[in-house]
């Protein structure tokens, strides 16, 4: 059984300590292929060196919308030297995080817009991050097309959902799915198209509910596809196979 963590953090401080260790279990439980997105200019370098340096992970690179405050203008046009000399696979984390009220708006806007102008430049997908924001992002989306990508935690409306699905994107669903109280993300992913489905852990962010209080894991994935095979009634192995292929399909890994 092979597994893909669309949405894993595995260049962060968290794992500084084992991350070897932390690899080698997840790749012993199926998990062998990893995209692990970026946040901030400063963190590319040591993204791409990691993606490099062991295989089966994948690099993203963007600047995240809830570390606004970091960015600068000129990271940008760094931004877009880096795409054209490295090749991501995705641009991202990117996108509109309005739950933080302190962020501003408006400069979201600007700096959203201009990651997907340098997605749909390079004909690469995008990683979204979206709190709140759904039918802002959607907007953005209609007035800058790019490839699909993946819609990281996915949380809105299945209205929305369908609409980010028909624009070829795909929906990521994680921890949050291994926690019996959250009804409607458990129902969104019993109901929409598992073509549209992939899997995630945001790790070390968002534990499953088999580890709480821990640091999550990309070894954890293997609780995400079983909630997955318990709300949608079908095997784990079906599963894994389907989202697997959904995720390198999106990101256009043969």
């Amino acid at each position: 059984m092979e597994l893909f963590d669309t949405h894993c953090h595995l260049d962060v401080e968290a794992f500084d300590a084992d991350r070897a260790q932390v690899l080698r279990r997840a790749r012993e439980l199926g998990v062998r292929n990893i995209l692990v997105p970026g946040i901030e200019a400063s963190r590319w370098d040591g993204l791409l060196e990691l993606c490099e340096s062991e295989p089966g992970l994948y690099p993203a690179l963007g600047l995240h919308p809830v570390f606004l405050p970091r960015h600068r203008t000129e990271h940008l046009a760094q931004l877009k030297q880096a795409v054209e000399k490295h090749r991501p696979v995705a641009i991202g984390e990117i996108g509109l995080d309005f739950f933080e009220r302190e962020l501003d708006r408006e400069a979201q806007h600007t700096l959203f817009e201009a990651q997907l102008s340098i997605a749909r430049e390079a004909q690469l997908p995008v990683v979204l991050h979206v709190r709140k924001a759904h039918d802002e992002v959607l907007s953005c989306l209609g007035r800058i097309p790019v490839p699909g990508g993946t819609v990281h935690a996915f949380n809105g409306s299945e209205q929305q959902a369908r609409h980010y699905i028909d624009i070829g994107f795909k929906l990521g669903f994680g921890g949050t799915l291994t926690w019996e109280r959250s009804r409607k993300i458990r129902a969104l992913a019993a109901n929409l198209p598992l073509e549209a489905i992939v899997l995630e852990t945001d790790a070390p962010d968002m534990v499953v509910a088999q580890h709480p209080g821990e640091r999550n894991s990309p070894e954890y994935l293997v609780h995400c596809l079983q909630s997955l095979a318990e709300v949608r009634d079908t095997a784990p192995d079906v599963l894994a196979q389907q989202t697997t292929y959904n995720a390198r399909k999106v990101f256009g890994l043969s």
